[in-house]
């Protein structure tokens, strides 16, 4: 008999969604504490959800449980960065290359484009780039690559949020963005590939020069 994965009560995904979206626009920032009365009075329920909500984003590499410290939002290193971005190098380019051979609407990744250069704040900007990079990589045909994507996307979007806080690039991002689209929708699937592979590699040098670059990535 296959196992259905229990679903998280609607209560606990509330605080779940409103907890990262704070960690995510930077309201939450690095080695903050996470107090569970405090949050509990704040969104207005008992402790039990925001227990449980804290336990998922603890699972996603968003916080941290320690029994000495508590609960706190993941500090962000060179390391942790060098981690992420390296699986995102190995994997991205490679479902977008997927995604534009097999010919598949890349709608939302324009529509994301869209909302990023709307956008009137960083919250807005971050988590639009944030859907823009999904809606690349997601209809690759390979439901697990996708999901091996989602997996580090919450920690990727960490990172981003604490890099712009120090050197905001969103202009210099949003251009590579727009010519990665093009190289899709064109249809030339190894020139979109090389040019997402070319933006992330970038992107992790500029906020993180001490890292080496990555073994294959020179």
């Amino acid at each position: 008999m296959t196992s259905v994965p229990t679903p998280i009560p609607s209560r606990t995904q509330v605080v779940l969604d409103a907890i990262k979206h704070r960690i995510l626009t930077g309201l939450l920032t690095p080695g903050q504490a996470l107090v569970e009365t405090e949050l509990a009075a704040q969104f207005g329920v008992s402790k039990t959800p925001v227990r449980e909500a804290l336990k998922t984003l603890a699972g996603t590499g968003l916080v941290v449980m320690s029994q000495y410290k508590g609960v706190t939002v993941r500090m962000v290193d060179a390391d942790m960065a060098r981690e992420v971005y390296d699986v995102r190098l190995l994997l991205e380019p490679e479902a977008l290359r997927r995604a534009v051979a097999r010919g598949a609407s890349l709608d939302a990744a324009r529509d994301a484009l869209a909302r990023a250069d709307a956008a009137t704040d960083t919250a807005e900007r971050s988590l639009a780039n944030r859907e823009f990079h999904r809606a690349l990589y997601l209809p690759c045909g390979n439901p697990l690559l996708g999901r091996m994507l989602d997996e580090v996307r919450d920690q990727a979007a960490l990172v981003s949020a604490v890099a712009w806080a120090a050197d905001p690039s969103w202009e210099r991002e949003a251009a590579e963005h727009r010519e990665i689209l093009r190289l899709a929708l064109d249809g030339d699937a190894d020139g979109a590939a090389g040019a997402l592979h070319a933006h992330i590699g970038s992107f992790v040098r500029r906020a993180f020069p001490e890292l080496p670059p990555a073994e294959g990535h020179q």
